[in-house]
C-alpha cells in the first residue's frame, strides 16, 4: 500500500483582514452565496470537478493571447480591456517574436491545460493518491509517447514539443537523467510550472486542504523546488478548500494562509490584504502588482527577467498564485470578474487566470463558467473539456472510499495497542481511557 496523506479535519480559515463588501463592480448585492451554483443549487462533487477543470481551461484560453504583456499594452492592442475570447496579440503570429510558432488566442488553451489533463490521465491510471514516482512512471511517458492535438501548434504532436523548458526538465531529469523523482525538481527554473496543473490534486482531496497540500508537495518534488514547489502545494490546498460546503473567497484564502510557508505566505497575505479593498479589477490591477512586486523575482519587465530571477529562495514567491487569490477576492467569487481581472493583469496571465478560474469553478460548479466561453474553447482547441472531469470525479470517489478504509484500519490497530497500554499502571502518555475516549469521540 502506498503511503497516503494524513486525513485531518479541514483547517479552520484564518482571518485575512478582509472587509465585508457592499456591491460589486457589476452591481451584484453583497452576501450572495458564492458557494451556490449559478442555478441556485449546491454543487455536487461532479459539478465542482467539472467547474474547476472547465474553468481552468477557459481562464487559460482567455489569458493566452495577452500573456507576457502589461495592462497598458493590452489596452493599446485591443482598444480597451479584454472582455472575452480574443485573437492573437500579433496578427502575423506565425512569424512574430517572441510568440512564434504558437497560435495563442482564438480560444486555444496553452500548456497549463495540456499538463492539467495529463495529470488527470495519470490519476485515471493509478486510481489512488499520487507521488513523485508516479510522475516518473506515468506522467513522463504520457508527455513523450502519446501524440495529441496541440491547439497552439494547430497540429498533432507530442505534448513534450509544446512544453516550456521548465516542464521539459521533467523528461530530461527523470527519463534521461534517472534522478530520484522525489528531488528531481532541484536545480530547475523556479516558476509556476508545477503549480499551474495542480488543480487535480486539490480535487481528489476535496474538502481536505492539508491532504491536498501534502500530496501536491510530493508530486511537485519531481518538477520544482523552493517557492515553485510550495506554490503547487498551496494552490492544490486552495482548490480543495474551494470544494468545501459554504466555501467563500475569504475562507479559501484563509486556508491557503494556514498552510503556506515563507515568502509564499507573505506574498499571499500582502496581496490579499490589498485585494480586500477592491471590488473592481480595473482599480485593483496596479495595487495588486505593487503588493506582489517585492516577492517576485522576475522584475518589472516580464520578458526581461532580472539576474536573480527564478532562483531558489525562502523570501520570494511566484507571482501567479498570490495574484490569482487576490483576484478571487476582488471578483467576489464571480467567474467573469475574477477571470477577466486575472487576464487583464497581464504578465503570466494565462496561468493566473487558469488558477483563479479553477478556484471559482470548484467553489460554484460548472454553471458558474459562461457556457459560450466553455463551448468555444472546446471547439477551438478540439478538446472534450468534460470527459477529463467525469473521469477525475469517478477516481476521486474511489480514492475517498480507500481513504476511509485505510483510516478505519489504522484506528482499529491503534485502538488495540492504545487500550492495552491504558490498562498498564504507570504507562507514560495519555491518562487511562483517554485514547479510547478520543477514538470513540471521533468515530
Amino acid at each position: 500500500m502506498r503511503p497516503t496523506p494524513a486525513n485531518p479535519p479541514t483547517s479552520t480559515p484564518t482571518s485575512t483582514g478582509t472587509a465585508p463588501r457592499t456591491t460589486t463592480a457589476a452591481g451584484s448585492a453583497a452576501g450572495t452565496p458564492t458557494n451556490a451554483s449559478a442555478d441556485g443549487g449546491t454543487p455536487t462533487l461532479e459539478d465542482r470537478v467539472t467547474g474547476c477543470l472547465v474553468g481552468a481551461a477557459v481562464g487559460d484560453a482567455l489569458g493566452g493571447p495577452v500573456e507576457g504583456w502589461s495592462p497598458e499594452q493590452i489596452v493599446e492592442r485591443h482598444g480597451g480591456r479584454v472582455r472575452g475570447i480574443v485573437g492573437p496579440f500579433h496578427e502575423d503570429w506565425r512569424n512574430a517574436r517572441p510568440i512564434a510558432p504558437y497560435h495563442k488566442g482564438d480560444g486555444h488553451v496553452t500548456d497549463d491545460t495540456l499538463m492539467t489533463h495529463a495529470l488527470v490521465r495519470v490519476y485515471g491510471k493509478v486510481r489512488d493518491h499520487l507521488d513523485a514516482y508516479d510522475v516518473a512512471g506515468h506522467l513522463v511517458p504520457d508527455l513523450m509517447g502519446d501524440p495529441r492535438w496541440i491547439p497552439e501548434l494547430e497540429a498533432e504532436a507530442l505534448p513534450l514539443q509544446r512544453l516550456f523548458l521548465a516542464e521539459k526538465w521533467i523528461v530530461a531529469r527523470l527519463h534521461y537523467g534517472h534522478a530520484d523523482p522525489r528531488e528531481a525538481g532541484t536545480g530547475n527554473i523556479v516558476n509556476c510550472g508545477a503549480a499551474m496543473y495542480m488543480a487535480p490534486v486539490g480535487l481528489v482531496n476535496a474538502c481536505n486542504p492539508a491532504a491536498a497540500y501534502a500530496e501536491a508537495l510530493d508530486v511537485a518534488g519531481a518538477h520544482q523546488s523552493s517557492y515553485g514547489r510550495e506554490a503547487a502545494g498551496v494552490f492544490a490546498a486552495a482548490v480543495a478548500s474551494a470544494c468545501g460546503p459554504g466555501a467563500t473567497p475569504e475562507s479559501v484564502v484563509g486556508d491557503a494562509l494556514a498552510l503556506a510557508r515563507d515568502g509564499t505566505r507573505e506574498a499571499i497575505a500582502a496581496v490579499c490584504e490589498v485585494a480586500a479593498r477592491y471590488g473592481d479589477f480595473e482599480e485593483a490591477l496596479k495595487p495588486l502588482r505593487d503588493a506582489v512586486a517585492p516577492y517576485d523575482t522576475v522584475g518589472p519587465e516580464y520578458r526581461s527577467p532580472s539576474l536573480g530571477a527564478r532562483r531558489p529562495s525562502r523570501l520570494h514567491s511566484i507571482e501567479e498564485l498570490p495574484v490569482a487569490l487576490g483576484m478571487l477576492l476582488v471578483g467576489g467569487g464571480d467567474f467573469r470578474r475574477t477571470v477577466l481581472g486575472s487576464v487583464n493583469y497581464g504578465r503570466d496571465c494565462d496561468s493566473i487566470a487558469t488558477m483563479s478560474g479553477a478556484l471559482v469553478g470548484a467553489m460554484r460548479g460548472a454553471s458558474a463558467v459562461p457556457e459560450e466561453w466553455g463551448a468555444e474553447v472546446a471547439r477551438a482547441s478540439r478538446l472534450d473539456l468534460h470527459a477529463p472531469a467525469a473521469s477525475l470525479a469517478e477516481v476521486a470517489r474511489e480514492i475517498f472510499v480507500r481513504d476511509v478504509e485505510r483510516r478505519r484500519a489504522h484506528e482499529a490497530a491503534f485502538r488495540t495497542i492504545a487500550t492495552d497500554a491504558d490498562r498498564v499502571p504507570g504507562t507514560h502518555g495519555a491518562a487511562p481511557g483517554a485514547v479510547e475516549g478520543a477514538l470513540e469521540g471521533g468515530a
